[in-house]
């Protein structure tokens, strides 16, 4: 394995924790003594990284010279960005001196830049600090844009976001006031003439004019309404940029002011006034919401902002890149008018008629798919209250997109993630959210992987009583589901005959119409259409030519993590009628998957333990089923090909069948049950394996061994023929090897223990109470009950076994002393 790092790096990385103080103070003069020239050369940036890695590589924080890092904090207003961020490496690395703390204020040294807003927050250790870093950053946003730092605007607003999102307490009742007001002014009352410089690139576009103009629309049209992101020019404003960014953080802020309290003041002066601008004019003229206070007028232009973002996406875009970015400004618009109506219920009603009109309009193009979910979002959280139709909603977002988009990563992510955000509010919203479940894993069926994770969550809420065997039948037959969206799309993209293509016969067979009702049953969008197919081991058969695609086999490693999921959900349902059903439906699936051979292993495997967790909790299930239970283990192939759940099955027949669990269980159920098992185990030792397959496996036999044993203890006139059974295996085994076990250890292991099992019937009170024990007795765990004596017992017993194994080894090797006189 390679290291890390190279044995150059860790040659410096050693020399810069152990440089000396003097060292080091040597180079601190000669550091400041480079910084002092007027150019800073190679030999510069090569000194700063040397400081860098001398303070990265330490463990405890330095404190510079007051001179050094000085000179570093003018380093990060240098014109070479290399310089700037060495400089702010450096600093982060190191504990600020008081009285030198970044400034960037109007007299500064130091302007903002993203490197110095870096520092600033890492070096605002407490609330307080980042309360007067908003004071002093907000406080600068009240200066004409000619008066401050040219960057100061457009750096100040990420700050604020940043601080917001791991501290909104930090901001007073004042700063969120001032910049609500801020806000209003940039969204609202940007300027609407282009800018005289170049366009920057960026979100804008446009044709180059030496005199101002009106702003345009993505369409090429002069806008006759205020600006907003959609809008296109040569150049921008200080304050159109302004805009942009304050759409960008405007959903964060409105939750954040939302929920942080502020009084509400008088707001007579409300906007901050612009002396001698457009801004101030226009700010004057509008009286309509003037007087709201600030959380009622941010929320109003909000409303407006984005009602125009809605009506510019419907105008046709003159490029590709302006037509995505529709797209996202819609998503963005939407969820900023959820949170608007969220925060204010009143706003709901103006609000709906807009959003439902552009539903109506995107609804029938998929390509508009990702922009919908909020929509979906919003009729999910108002529906309600608005008392409107959502079903055509529901259609499309549970039924047409998982059906027809499957493949789509960016709409999984965000449906499922829309799923996981409303985990609780749409089961009760959607009546037919459980309905769609077949459409919903055709996005675990395609992508395995990437999904996987959110369906952990997602699935509990789809299992119901009235969902749950047509669910667990559908979990079962993922593979099958995958296997078939992949012929889906091949079939679309390949022509009717393909002599290269390795899945002609299949797809010949999923293009035929005598088989086409197996396909189209697997790629159902919603429940109740059947639990699963009649004809099933015909579609596996069909499918078996798919069972070592990729996509199919890596859909087949999630199914056990999903059934545990599953049963796990079902037994806390605690429905007996229920979960004797799922046992049917495990002893009938068990022969009927697709035929994966280390798939099938794993789902053997949770049908057996999760066979084991519903008797447990439901012993009444096994006298429930008992004629299928024993046609399950009366059929000695399955002894070979269902070991695991065979085993099981016995264990449970010969565990639960007994009067002290149900009173139902009769001599007679008891006698069919010995019988039953009695010709298998006979079968098994009497005969060799058939061809093709192994030696029984040991576990199987003494697990039929103990069942006969415990059946034998409740039937008495049972024990002679017990008895004679295993006296016979044993006299079987005195003859050398057997065609039934192929180990010597193994078969010494059944003989011992039948040999065991036959002592202990010679006296049938003794096996009643060994291997019937009482409930109160094994579930109380005596050895662990503090309040009998046998927990003293076992302690007093250890202590002497550690003491006298301690003499054993502490006893010397010399001969022992005369102890005759």
């Amino acid at each position: 394995m390679t290291n890390m790092y190279s044995h150059g790096s860790e040659s410096l990385i050693k020399q810069a924790r152990e440089i000396q103080e003097s060292e080091l103070q040597k180079f601190y003069i000669r550091l400041i003594k480079l910084l002092q020239g007027k150019e800073h050369g190679h030999e510069t940036i090569d000194s700063l990284e040397r400081l860098r890695l001398i303070l990265s590589a330490t463990k405890y924080t330095r404190t510079l010279p007051p001179e050094l890092q000085k000179r570093l904090l003018l380093l990060l207003s240098s014109p070479v960005e290399q310089l700037q961020v060495l400089s702010s490496a450096v600093l982060r690395e190191t504990l600020p001196l008081a009285g030198q703390a970044v400034n960037y204020g109007q007299d500064s040294n130091s302007p903002l830049n993203s490197h110095t807003a870096a520092l600033l927050l890492l070096q605002a250790q407490s609330r307080d600090d980042l309360s007067a870093l908003c004071t002093q950053l907000l406080r600068s946003l009240e200066n004409r844009p000619s008066e401050g730092p040219a960057d100061l605007l457009a750096l100040t607003l990420p700050i604020v976001n940043t601080i917001l999102t791991h501290s909104p307490e930090s901001l007073t009742e004042d700063n969120m006031t001032l910049l609500s007001k801020k806000l209003v002014d940039w969204l609202r009352y940007a300027s609407t003439t282009q800018g005289g410089g170049a366009s920057s690139g960026g979100f804008f576009t446009g044709s180059r004019s030496r005199q101002p103009l009106p702003i345009a629309e993505l369409d090429g049209t002069v806008s006759g309404d205020f600006f907003t992101v959609l809008c296109v020019g040569q150049g921008f404003t200080e304050d159109q940029w302004m805009n942009v960014y304050s759409f960008s953080m405007l959903r964060h802020w409105l939750l954040t002011f939302h929920s942080v309290p502020v009084g509400t003041i008088a707001d007579a002066d409300d906007r901050s006034e612009i002396d001698g601008s457009v801004v101030s004019m226009v700010s004057v003229t509008s009286s309509s919401s003037r007087l709201l206070p600030p959380k009622e007028r941010i929320r109003e232009k909000a409303f407006q902002y984005c009602q125009r973002l809605i009506e510019q996406s419907d105008r046709k875009a003159q490029k590709k890149t302006d037509t995505d970015l529709q797209k996202a400004c819609l998503v963005e618009a939407v969820c900023i008018l959820d949170c608007v109506c969220m925060e204010d219920a009143s706003f709901v009603y103006r609000v709906f008629p807009c959003i439902k009109a552009l539903f109506g309009r995107l609804s029938s193009d998929l390509s508009f798919a990702r922009v919908l979910l909020p929509v979906a979002q919003f009729y999910l959280n108002h529906g309600e209250l608005a008392a409107v139709d959502c079903d055509c909603v529901w259609n499309l977002v549970f039924g047409r997109f998982p059906a027809e988009l499957f493949n789509d990563p960016f709409l999984a992510h965000e449906l499922l993630r829309f799923l996981r955000l409303n985990l609780e509010t749409a089961p009760l919203r959607v009546p037919q959210y459980t309905c769609y479940f077949p459409n919903l894993l055709k996005f675990l069926a395609w992508d395995s992987p990437a999904v996987i994770d959110d369906f952990i969550d997602l699935l509990p809420s789809m299992v119901t009583l009235g969902t749950a065997l047509e669910l667990l039948h559908t979990l079962l037959d993922l593979p099958c589901i995958s296997a078939t969206l992949l012929l889906q799309l091949r079939s679309m993209c390949l022509p009717i005959s393909d002599s290269g293509g390795r899945s002609l016969a299949l797809m010949d067979a999923f293009r035929n119409p005598s088989f086409r009702g197996f396909f189209l049953f697997l790629l159902r969008g919603e429940a109740g259409t059947g639990d699963t197919i009649d004809r099933l081991s015909t579609l596996l058969e069909l499918l078996s030519e798919a069972a070592d695609w990729p996509r199919v086999v890596q859909c087949a490693q999630t199914v056990p993590i999903l059934l545990h999921i599953f049963f796990n959900t079902v037994i806390t349902m605690a429905d007996r009628t229920l979960l004797s059903q799922v046992l049917l439906v495990l002893l009938e699936r068990s022969s009927l998957l697709l035929n994966i051979p280390k798939y099938i292993t794993e789902i053997h495997r949770v049908f057996s333990c999760q066979l084991l967790k519903m008797c447990k909790l439901h012993p009444s299930l096994v006298i429930d089923q008992s004629h299928e239970l024993l046609e399950f283990a009366g059929a000695t192939s399955n002894v070979y090909s269902k070991q695991e759940i065979y085993t099981h099955v016995v264990f449970l027949l010969g565990e639960y069948l007994s009067v002290s669990y149900d009173s139902r269980c009769s001599v007679r159920l008891i006698t069919s049950c010995f019988e039953t098992l009695e010709a298998v185990l006979f079968e098994i030792t009497s005969s060799a394996p058939p061809p093709g397959a192994g030696c029984p496996a040991p576990r199987v036999i003494t697990t039929l061994m103990s069942a006969l044993a415990k059946l034998a203890s409740r039937s008495h006139d049972l024990i002679p023929r017990v008895s004679l059974f295993l006296s016979k295996l044993r006299n079987v085994s005195r003859r050398g090897s057997v065609s039934w076990c192929d180990d010597e250890e193994d078969l010494v292991s059944i003989v011992t223990l039948g040999q065991e099992l036959c002592a202990l019937l010679k006296t049938p009170g003794v096996a009643q109470s060994v291997l019937n024990p009482p409930v109160h007795v094994t579930t109380p765990q005596w050895h662990q009950d503090t309040n009998v004596a046998m927990p003293l017992q076992l302690r007093a017993l250890t202590r002497l076994t550690q003491a006298h194994t301690s003499h054993a080894q502490h006893t010397p090797t010399s001969p022992a002393p005369d102890t005759s006189t």
